[in-house]
């Protein structure tokens, strides 16, 4: 099937209902989708002037379940669809969701419409052009993505953008697509679809509201494109010294990835998500998207002060999601009885400490931040680049006693690259362009546990972050390169005898615990769940050997 033609007739299909409705707004001024977003009730403008919004109990996260890829003949070798996150969708099955939508759009009062770009790289920018009946989803694409630049024409993408079309509100017909859609637990199909046709250009939304869904719909559609154009799109942070170097935070969730990267020292490019090409390192996004639950203005002034400065709403335009807000219209952060998951959007030139352009050279430094709570895992290692493939593919970190009901002990995570729900690809094309990448640009690689040391959580303690910066210092800053390292043969980690502002006894785990036969149990346990892991994720997939033999507990 040709899908050029059929790229044609889709495109065909949203001109045809948008010209044939009377009220396309189509790129607004901000301050116009503001006005927009309070007149249709969209948010309420808060005591400090940003906008306040709340969804149904359904969208106040992704939803991983519902997310899909169209599986087509021409593309489906190249994605890995073991991976739980990949779900496939038939091909007329998206059609039937895509009539839908536009059927749900065509009866909208109003059409909004706004043409952006992902990537501050003029040289691999996505053109974007998102259609939605939400003034508040336009508002939302106007803070997260970039503005069209002057040289678009650049772009490897000029001719070849892709069109989100979303209609948040609306639900699908759950007996249409019974046994084509999920089943849920009460035996009902899902009424919500999330959908992206690498193919034919094009993403649909229908049914969630949550704005996130909106953003990691386009960061997974940059993962699958960019790598055949040679660049490696990463789920990280990156800043910048005064002298240009640059450096890149991977992490999941509370692994300290926001704090690290919020240095007085250095300049920030962005906080979330960034492309690897041959001419260095550059953000995809134009905000950020910040989680709310329990932020503390002492701790995190930058991103309190980027959302909670006073402006004229219409001045202002930072959007706070599902946090809990009283009738003075003042918030309560630590409040969460909405949702653990309160979030707020907003320019990143609401910072005060980042680099405008985004864009920086190919990075010294590159951090893998994991938060053990086995408390076995060294402060902080350097990896050579099969070591760096390796903690690349597995993105372990753990979850904590307590936080769950029925975890009794840490878990471990592994998360592909550190971001797996949005990493399609085959998992080879990410880990090879990694370690080529590093090799090829002499950039260091350092594990970095801001987890426990002493024992396992609840016995050990968390490694003091005074410490942990003083190690991420040093390895920022080359000092790290000239001591002498010893070779832990478990975990196959090179760890530093020595670091600068730091106890020689911490670096060595085993010399923090008391109960040393304890700690090689609880290493042991740990390393052969990493070898379970790797051998389930990548047992049949094409990892060379000398990546392999770098997991733990092989």
């Amino acid at each position: 099937m040709d899908t050029t033609i059929l790229e044609s007739s889709f495109n065909q299909s949203i001109i045809d209902i948008i010209e044939g409705h009377d009220n396309v707004l189509v790129n607004l001024k901000r301050k116009e989708l503001i006005q927009h977003v309070l007149d249709n009730r969209e948010a309420m403008a808060s005591k400090n002037g940003a906008l306040a919004t709340w969804t149904a109990p359904e969208s106040t996260g992704r939803r991983p379940k519902d997310t899909y890829i169209v599986k087509r003949s021409t593309s489906e070798k190249n994605i890995d669809w073991s991976s739980p996150n990949n779900i496939p969708i038939k091909e007329d099955v998206f059609d039937m969701v895509f009539s839908d939508a536009l059927d749900f759009l065509v009866r909208k009062k109003n059409i909004y419409i706004t043409d952006r770009i992902i990537g501050a790289d003029s040289k691999y920018a996505l053109p974007v052009r998102t259609i939605t009946s939400q003034a508040l989803t336009a508002l939302f694409t106007d803070n997260m993505f970039r503005e069209v630049p002057k040289d678009i024409k650049k772009s490897v993408f000029f001719e070849r953008g892709f069109q989100l079309l979303t209609v948040p509100f609306d639900k699908l017909n759950s007996i249409k697509y019974k046994s084509l859609l999920r089943i849920l637990p009460n035996g009902d199909t899902s009424d919500i679809a999330v959908i992206m046709d690498f193919d034919r250009r094009l993403g649909v939304i229908v049914g969630s509201a949550y704005l996130g869904s909106v953003k990691k719909l386009m960061f997974t559609v940059m993962n699958y494109y960019l790598p055949f154009g040679g660049v490696l799109p990463l789920h990280c942070s990156a800043n910048e010294d005064k002298d240009g170097n640059s450096a890149l935070l991977l992490g999941l969730s509370g692994t300290g990835k926001t704090t690290l990267s919020a240095d007085p020292e250095r300049s920030l490019l962005g906080d979330d998500e960034h492309g690897w090409s041959a001419d260095g390192i550059a953000n995809f996004e134009n905000g950020c998207y910040a989680k709310m639950i329990n932020i503390n203005p002492d701790k995190e002034p930058e991103i309190y002060d980027a959302v909670m400065h006073k402006a004229d709403p219409l001045n202002h335009g930072a959007i706070i999601e599902n946090a809990m807000v009283y009738p003075s219209g003042e918030f309560d952060f630590n409040d969460s009885r909405i949702t653990e998951n309160s979030r707020a959007s907003y320019p990143l030139k609401f910072l005060k400490n980042i680099k405008e352009s985004s864009i920086s050279g190919h990075p010294t430094t590159i951090l893998f931040l994991t938060a053990d709570a086995y408390g076995v895992l060294p402060p902080i290692s350097k990896l050579d680049p099969n070591q760096a493939r390796l903690w690349f593919l597995m993105g372990y970190t753990s979850k904590l006693a307590g936080t769950e009901t029925g975890v009794t002990e840490p878990q471990a995570t592994f998360s592909r690259f550190f971001g797996q729900p949005f990493m399609p690809l085959n998992p080879e094309f990410y880990s090879t362009m990694l370690g080529d990448k590093m090799q090829q640009f002499n950039t260091k690689v350092y594990l970095v546990n801001t987890g426990w040391f002493g024992g396992v959580y609840g016995v050990g303690k968390r490694i003091d972050l005074k410490l942990t910066r003083a190690m991420v210092n040093a390895a920022l800053n080359g000092e790290l390169e000239n001591v002498e390292y010893t070779y832990n043969e478990l975990f196959h980690l090179n760890v530093p005898k020595t670091c600068p502002g730091v106890p020689n006894k911490i670096l060595t785990p085993e010399n923090m615990w008391i109960e040393k036969e304890e700690y090689q149990l609880t290493a042991t346990r740990l390393a052969n769940k990493f070898s379970a892991a790797f051998d389930e994720a990548y047992g049949d997939k094409n990892i060379k050997d000398e990546v392999k033999n770098m997991c733990p507990g092989k």
